[in-house]
């Protein structure tokens, strides 16, 4: 909306400075926290009288850990929806529409409404099963199905905002680019078919869905996270938009996902705010509502800007977190036996013994260090 305000430079000169993605970016993160430090307390209080509390497991389900989370019995979930708030605003404010910023942002709002309903349940049920395994894979489903919809028809031109060159939404989504690899010219550049590409839209989001899902069991932990891997995104995005910065490091140049910058600045600014509410001892939860929400938004800005792979490295915490699950279960249904005392891997560590702020610092510096060498990924190829 504020980008407009870049044609007014005739009667103001300061006002050519909206035409610059970098402004736009810092000045929807500040907005992101400053509207999340506005809402935060309110939203607090109200998820507190409407007795929208988490539903944990009993002793007989996870042993010790129920007594380590004992005094988390009172703290209200659905915090996510602080985030929400604070994003969606932020980016429409200081965003220019097009196709990827509109493909984002329905991405995040499906996925909003879907850890909603799970958490809704939970609440209301006072349990912790919330909603069913296949009606979550279900929406994810949808909101895959909604997103390559945007992105492939014709109309994806139409959603360019003003000034954006187009090359074609569908041609540029259907190429798929590898970490470490350059490729010489556009004809050496794998094209999916349009069942691959849906399969591949549909493991990333749900992958990255579940994996920051299971990372949120300790305070702050799944939030602090999301900052690194939002900040990396940012930069990925902003040079995944400008020709120069694309053409010198080999990576895809895809004409109008600069402006994904500023949703990741705006995720950014969200998680500071959020994570003030949610540093230990937790004031707030995120829920699914948060964390299913956030994971698809990485998730579809990630494939976007044809970085679904780096991923991998990026969001390192969320894949060993997630892997754990896989492994736990796995090893005992084969051989009865377990791998961790718990999983995910943080609840290990937990009953380990270490204080779960040790366990929280720790994977923040593990994430940063994660980030950085997903970064190392645009020169080394």
């Amino acid at each position: 909306m504020l980008s407009w305000l870049q044609f007014g430079e005739e009667f103001w000169g300061p006002l050519r400075l909206f035409q610059y993605i970098s402004v736009r970016a810092l000045g929807a993160g500040i907005t992101a926290l400053v509207l999340g430090f506005w809402i935060g307390p309110s939203l607090i209080r109200l998820l507190q009288k409407i007795g929208a509390r988490q539903a944990f497991r009993d002793k007989e389900e996870v042993g010790e850990l129920a007594e380590l989370h004992m005094d988390k019995t009172h703290t209200p979930t659905m915090g996510g929806m602080l985030i929400f708030i604070s994003v969606f605003f932020s980016v429409i404010l200081w965003a220019e529409p097009n196709v990827y910023v509109c493909t984002a942002l329905v991405t995040y709002m499906l996925l909003t409404g879907v850890g909603f309903a799970d958490d809704f349940l939970k609440v209301s049920k006072k349990n912790s099963k919330g909603l069913a395994g296949r009606y979550k894979l279900l929406g994810q489903l949808g909101a895959t199905g909604v997103a390559l919809f945007l992105l492939l028809g014709p109309w994806a031109s139409m959603l360019n905002g003003a000034g954006q060159e187009s090359l074609g939404s569908a041609h540029k989504m259907r190429e798929f680019w590898v970490p470490f690899i350059s490729y010489p010219d556009s004809s050496s550049i794998p094209i999916l078919s349009l069942g691959a590409l849906s399969l591949l839209y549909l493991v990333t989001l749900t992958g990255t869905s579940n994996a920051i899902n299971l990372t949120d069991g300790l305070d702050g932990l799944a939030i602090g996270c999301t900052v690194t891997v939002a900040l990396t995104y940012a930069i990925m995005a902003y040079a995944s938009g400008n020709f120069l910065i694309a053409e010198y490091l080999k990576i895809s140049w895809v004409p109008g996902t600069g402006e994904l910058a500023i949703v990741c600045i705006a995720l950014l600014g969200g998680s500071l705010a959020f994570l003030w509410y949610n540093a230990h001892p937790a004031e707030v939860f995120m829920g699914d509502t948060g964390s299913l929400a956030i994971g698809g938004l990485i998730g579809i800005i990630a494939l976007m800007i044809h970085q679904p792979l780096t991923l991998i490295l990026v969001g390192g915490i969320f894949v060993m977190e997630a892997t754990s699950v896989i492994l736990q279960v796995a090893s005992f249904k084969m051989r009865g036996k377990r791998i961790f005392l718990m999983s995910p891997i943080h609840h290990h560590f937990e009953l380990k013994g270490w204080k779960e702020t040790k366990v929280v610092i720790r994977f923040w510096i593990l994430s940063l260090l994660f980030a950085l060498i997903g970064l190392a990924t645009l020169k080394l190829r």
